[in-house]
This record gives C-alpha cells, sequence and structure tokens, in this order.
C-alpha cells in the first residue's frame, strides 16, 4: 500500500510540476519564446510587426537632432545594443558612434523607450536583446 501510495505521488509531482510552452519529443525537447510586446500591441494579430512600427513611431517623434561647434547639424550612424529586460524595461548595454553627441541622443531616446510587457521563453520572462541601427 505504501508503494502505490509513493508511485501516485510521484506521478502526481510530474503531471503538476509540467512547464507550459515546453514540449518534449523523443530526445528534443522545444522551449516556446515570446518577444516583448509594446503598450498598445497586446491584441494586435501580429505583435512583432507592431513592436516594430511603434519602435519606429517612438524614434520619429523623440529624436533630437545635434549641431556641432560650428552650427551645423552633425551627420552619422550610431548602433544601439539594448535589451527590454525581465521587468520590460529597457537597458542600453552600449552604443556604437563617431561622434560622442549621437551616442548621447541615441541613448537618450532608447532609455526613453516606455515600459512594455517582457519577452518569454517556457512561459517565463527572459530578456531580449536588440542591436539598431540609426542614421541621423
Amino acid at each position: 500500500m505504501k508503494k502505490l501510495l509513493i508511485v501516485g505521488l510521484l506521478l502526481f509531482s510530474f503531471t503538476s510540476f509540467a512547464q507550459d510552452d515546453v514540449s518534449v519529443k523523443g530526445n528534443k525537447v522545444s522551449m516556446k519564446g515570446t518577444a516583448p510586446v509594446w503598450i498598445g500591441c497586446e491584441d494586435a494579430e501580429d505583435t512583432k510587426t507592431c513592436f516594430n512600427n511603434m519602435l519606429m513611431k517612438h524614434i520619429k517623434e523623440n529624436i533630437k537632432y545635434s549641431k556641432n561647434a560650428k552650427g551645423e547639424w552633425i551627420r552619422g550612424k550610431a548602433v544601439v545594443k539594448m535589451e527590454v529586460n525581465e521587468e520590460g524595461n529597457v537597458v542600453v548595454n552600449s552604443v556604437e558612434s563617431k561622434h560622442p553627441e549621437l551616442k548621447a541622443e541615441a541613448k537618450r531616446l532608447m532609455e526613453s523607450i516606455p515600459e512594455m510587457t517582457p519577452g518569454k521563453l517556457a512561459g517565463k520572462p527572459k530578456a531580449i536583446k536588440y542591436t539598431i541601427p540609426l542614421t541621423f
């Protein structure tokens, strides 16, 4: 009777701790991952396209172009490496550019992105990394 009870508890524990979005077929384990969702894109049919559109809109509405000491507009490129962390906040890891003014503006612009629903892997929040090129 004790053995039957132990076997029953083991079977129950395996089924109660199974993860959502994880499937095992033979030797292959698959975990479903989802990208971060921008606020307002929760009900969108394609959340990735909505994310990209909202990011472009944010950049267009919030970018500030810098001038040099002569009063000329600074032109150039900046590459931003950032991530949307487990809390849904944007963290800028690095910015590459020849011009320090463009580095500062690119960092400010990306850090001003609003908090969003974080990406998930196997149903748990996961930081998702992005590399975004900007042309000024």
